[in-house]
């Protein structure tokens, strides 16, 4: 494969290992990403790519601006996790086409944050997906999956890094048959389809009213990014990581912190209780339940308080 001419699309740190892996195997002529921003002057993706010396292209608007990439002439397209949309135009050009890695097991949470979301809602299995990429988002045939259990204790980060391996092993394993083309692309079902939208302002709020299921997934679904948080005594507090208590307190309110452990904070929710292990408190760092409760003068005061 080393002659196989590829342009590479993506951004974030989970696309890093799937273009190194191309780069160890393929003739990567091109590296496409996001503009620099303030917050994200270099992404990880075009550091790489300056590291290997490849040429980085980062329109604005892939939408319109997308004729250099057509002038360089690739045999194949490959995205993950790029950011945008891309034009029918774009997609017809290579002559093995454009292929996307997607981290679910499609028609499963397509969307921006397929990881987030395997997690929050519960899932016991995520994967990578290998498929051909149409103008409809996450919508192509499929041409290869790889399954990967989500464990009780993982948490965005750890299943982010897993899945990034499984990403670039896979689009290795699957680029022999696309280009001989000895393979099969799997229409999806559209019955089955569900979504996985970028997470919102509004998602990173706990309510404590779910179950403690429920607001642990959440906890572990935004760490290490962006975070799960509640207000206390009117400060943001990030809750970080969280056990699943065994009683239940049905005299408290959802949300009322009715308990205090050597190691934990216990708050009330629908069906128990949630031990908050790790927090941060607005304005300070990240730190242990039990650092936090011995700072305090009078940890006892916190009995009864809410979490709004």
């Amino acid at each position: 494969m080393k002659d196989l001419k590829v342009v590479f699309m993506g951004t974030p740190q989970f696309s890093i290992l799937s273009l190194k892996a191309l780069i160890e195997n393929c003739n990567v002529i091109g590296v496409v990403c996001q503009p620099d921003t303030e917050g994200r002057p270099f992404s990880p993706v075009k550091s790489l790519a300056l590291e290997n010396n490849i040429n980085v292209f980062q329109p604005v608007t892939i939408k319109t601006d997308y004729q250099p990439i057509i002038d360089m002439k690739p045999d194949i397209i490959i995205t993950c996790a790029y950011g945008q949309i891309i034009p029918k135009e774009l997609i017809e050009s290579p002559r093995l086409g454009c292929i996307n890695i997607h981290a679910s097991l499609l028609p499963k949470l397509r969307g921006g944050a397929p990881i987030h979301r395997a997690i929050i809602n519960g899932h016991s299995k995520t994967g990578i997906t290998i498929m051909e990429m149409v103008s409809k988002m996450d919508a192509g045939a499929i041409l290869r999956q790889r399954e990967v259990e989500i464990l009780d204790d993982d948490n965005l980060g750890i299943l982010h890094n897993r899945l990034s391996v499984v990403a670039s092993e896979l689009i290795i394993d699957t680029l022999p048959d696309i280009i001989s083309g000895n393979i099969e692309a799997i229409k999806q079902e559209e019955s089955e389809v569900t979504f996985a939208p970028n997470i919102s302002r509004e998602d990173e709020h706990i309510s404590f009213d779910k179950t403690k299921r429920e607001v642990r997934n959440l906890i572990r679904g935004l760490n290490p990014w962006p975070g799960a948080y509640a207000i206390l005594e009117g400060k943001k507090v990030k809750i970080w990581n969280a056990k699943i208590g065994e009683e239940v307190h049905f005299e408290a309110f959802n949300g009322q912190i009715v308990s205090l452990f050597e190691d934990g904070i216990a708050v009330k929710v629908n069906n128990g209780e949630i031990i908050i292990t790790e927090l941060q408190v607005e304005g300070r760092k990240k730190m242990s339940a039990k650092d936090f409760l011995n700072g305090l003068k009078d940890k006892n005061l916190l009995i009864g308080k809410i979490f709004d």
